[in-house]
């Protein structure tokens, strides 16, 4: 393994962490920051319990605020008309910040790799 041979030509540990181990695993590190990235920017139930959920911009960071996914799955029940086809076009922001994310993301990895 990389660590061994490492090891054996007379590195100290965290030189191998950091020269070795952490280049090798930075594209996993990577796909693991963007799909939690993904992940927080769709989530909806967790965060209508915890973040207080209120129809208001936020005074401070503590304050109580309602994210765009919390908004489509409270709001959808009981939508109809221009109310409804506003959830609809926040569901398409959603889509388009993500598939940026994702975008920038795929650009960052090419980069490296070339």
């Amino acid at each position: 393994s990389y660590a061994a041979g490492s090891l054996a030509l007379g590195a100290t540990h965290w030189q191998t962490i950091w020269r070795m181990q952490l280049p090798a695993a930075r594209s996993g590190l990577l796909a693991a920051v963007i799909l939690g990235l993904g992940r927080a920017i769709g989530e909806t139930m967790a965060v209508i319990m915890v973040l207080g959920n209120a129809v208001k911009v936020p005074d401070s960071i503590l304050s109580p605020a309602r994210t765009l996914t919390t908004n489509i799955g409270i709001e959808m029940a009981y939508a109809s008309g221009d109310h409804r086809q506003a959830l609809f076009a926040t569901g398409v922001v959603l889509f388009v910040i993500i598939a940026v994310v994702n975008l920038v993301a795929n650009l960052v990895i090419n980069r490296r790799r070339a």
